[in-house]
C-alpha cells in the first residue's frame, strides 16, 4: 500500500495478511482489493476504532443496494479472514461465525448440447479482428476450444505462455492451476493441428517463449471482462439464451460440459468408470476425487438412459449437491 495515504490500525495487518497469502501460493488479487477497500471504509466510518469490533464488522457486512448475495459473501469472507489473522497474532477481533456468512444459492451448471456447441463455435470462428486486437479472430476461437476440448479453467488458458505449449507432443503445461497446482494436459490430434496452425499465423506477434500464448491487443493476458463480453456476443449470435448475471450460461460451463460429455461417451463406449474417473480427476486438476464425482450426478440427471449404469458403479458416492471448480 502507498505509505503516503492515511493509515488505520488495520493497515499494517492487512498488508501482512496479503503478503502471507501470496507467499503460500494463493491468487489473492480480489481479496486484497476488498481488504484495501475495507481499510478505507474503516478510516471513513470508524476512524477511532482501535480493534476489529463487532460493530465495524457488522456495519461492513450490511448488504448494499443492488449487491448480489455472492458479492456480499466475498466481501464478508475477506474481512473474516482478516479477523482470524489478527486472532492468530494475539489481537482482539470479532470473527463473524461461518453460519452467518451470506449463502449464495447453488448454481446448476449449464451443459451445452452438441448442436449448441456447433453453433457457438461457428460464431466464434466467424468473428473478425477488432476490439483493439488484430488477433481477435485467431485468439478467441482457440481460447474457447481449449476450455471445452481440454476442460481448462479460464485463468489456466489465459495464463498460458508460449513455453507452456508443446507443439511437438501436444501437451499443455498448466503452471498456475487452482491452489497453485501444476499439471500436464495432453490434447487431441485435432487440437494439436489447431495449435500449430495458430502458432504459425501469430509467430511474428507471439515471438518469445515468455510471450502470452493467447494475447490481448496489448500483448498481455486477456481480461475476464473481454472474454465474457465476447462469450455473451457469440451466445447471442448462436441463438443460445442467457439468463443474465449469475444465471448463465457462464464461460466456466464449457469446462463442465467437457466433463459431462466425456463421462457420457465413456458410459456409452462401455468403459470401466472406476478406472477412468481418476484419470478425469487428474486431467481436470481436481484436488479430491469427490469434486469429479459430482459430474456423475450431472451426467445421470441429463441422460436418464445411463443412470442405471452410473449408479451400478458409483451409486454410493454420487453427491447430491455442491460442485467442483
Amino acid at each position: 500500500m502507498n505509505t503516503d495515504t492515511p493509515r488505520t490500525p488495520f493497515t499494517h495487518h492487512i498488508e501482512g495478511l496479503i503478503l502471507q497469502k501470496l507467499a503460500v501460493g494463493y491468487r489473492y488479487e480480489t481479496q486484497a482489493a476488498i481488504l484495501k477497500r475495507f481499510d478505507r471504509f474503516c478510516l471513513r466510518y470508524h476512524a477511532n476504532g482501535a480493534t476489529l469490533s463487532k460493530e465495524i464488522v457488522t456495519h461492513w457486512a450490511e448488504r448494499r443496494p443492488g449487491e448480489s448475495i455472492g458479492s456480499l459473501g466475498i466481501r464478508v469472507s475477506a474481512v473474516r479472514q482478516l479477523a482470524i489473522y489478527l486472532h492468530r497474532l494475539g489481537g482482539e477481533a470479532y470473527v463473524i461465525p461461518s453460519r452467518m456468512l451470506p449463502k449464495c444459492p447453488g448454481y446448476i451448471p449449464y451443459i451445452f448440447t452438441n448442436t449448441e456447441l456447433e453453433a457457438f463455435f461457428c460464431r466464434a470462428d466467424a468473428c473478425s479482428p477488432g476490439g483493439g486486437s488484430c488477433l481477435r479472430h485467431l485468439v478467441l476461437p482457440l481460447l474457447f476450444r481449449l476450455l471445452y476440448c481440454c476442460g481448462l479453467r479460464l485463468s489456466e488458458a489465459t495464463h498460458l505462455k508460449v513455453r507452456d505449449v508443446d507443439l511437438k507432443d501436444g501437451v499443455l503445461r498448466v503452471r498456475e492451476g487452482k491452489f497453485g497446482k501444476e499439471r500436464q494436459v495432453p490434447v487431441s490430434q485435432e487440437m494439436i493441428s489447431r495449435l500449430r496452425a495458430y502458432s504459425e499465423r501469430v509467430r511474428s506477434v507471439v515471438a518469445t517463449q515468455d510471450s502470452v500464448f493467447l494475447p490481448s491487443g496489448s500483448g498481455q493476458e486477456l481480461s475476464r471482462k473481454t472474454v465474457y463480453g465476447n462469450f455473451r456476443t457469440f451466445l447471442w449470435e448462436a441463438g443460445i439464451s442467457h439468463g443474465g448475471p449469475g444465471k448463465g450460461p457462464r464461460v466456466h460451463d464449457l469446462r463442465h460440459t467437457y466433463a459431462v460429455h466425456c463421462l457420457k461417451r465413456w458410459v456409452e463406449e462401455g468403459k470401466e468408470l472406476s478406472a477412468y474417473l481418476p484419470l478425469l480427476t487428474a486431467y481436470l486438476g481436481h484436488t479430491h476425487f469427490r469434486e469429479t464425482s459430482y459430474y456423475l450426478r450431472l451426467t445421470a440427471d441429463l441422460y436418464p438412459t445411463i443412470t442405471a449404469q452410473v449408479e451400478r458403479v458409483f451409486g454410493e458416492i454420487v453427491p447430491g449437491e455442491g460442485g467442483p471448480r
